[in-house]
């Protein structure tokens, strides 16, 4: 055989080789996260329930999902070890703020607050969306007089069609 017939097969050989390695890779670093578990970590499974451990054993894992409710998983059920602060956040629901405008972000608060002109565009959360109900009823009172309108129009072109025949 020559080698030009050999080099798909050598190709394909060395790229299940590095798909097989970092899939190896990838399950050594979990069973290390999970080994290096303590009593008192805050754990998210791969359902995505999160809790503390209570007690590690050989294979499970004893989890307090609330308070007084424990319940014994699979090591391998362990998705993640979060961090103190990560899982505090998540458990106490204090998810970050996400402001309405983006002038919070920007750091120009000054300039707006002092009622100068910038050149920003307005998106219409200011003045313009305080005004816009009082701009609806106007609209509203307006288009039964245009329909009105529109009904007259439309008598007289039949009226015409009619004299036409």
């Amino acid at each position: 055989m020559s080698t030009v017939t050999l080099l798909p097969f050598i190709v394909l050989i060395g790229a299940m080789f590095l798909m097989t390695r970092s899939a190896k890779k990838k399950q050594q670093a979990a069973e290390k996260m999970r080994n290096e578990m303590q009593p008192g970590t805050g754990v998210r499974t791969i359902g995505g329930m999160y809790a503390t451990v209570k007690e590690i054993h050989d294979e499970t894992v004893l989890l307090e999902v609330a308070p007084g409710v424990h319940a014994v998983y699979a090591k391998n059920a362990v998705g993640a070890v979060l961090a103190d602060e990560e899982y505090n956040r998540i458990i106490d629901g204090a998810d970050p703020v996400v402001p309405d405008d983006i002038s919070s972000l920007t750091g120009d608060d000054a300039a707006t607050d002092s009622g100068e002109k910038s050149d920003k565009i307005d998106l219409g959360k200011g003045d313009a969306a305080a005004d816009k109900p009082e701009a609806d009823e106007k609209s509203a009172e307006e288009a039964p007089a245009a329909a009105e309108g529109k009904d007259a129009s439309a008598e007289e072109k039949k009226s015409g069609d009619a004299d036409a025949k």
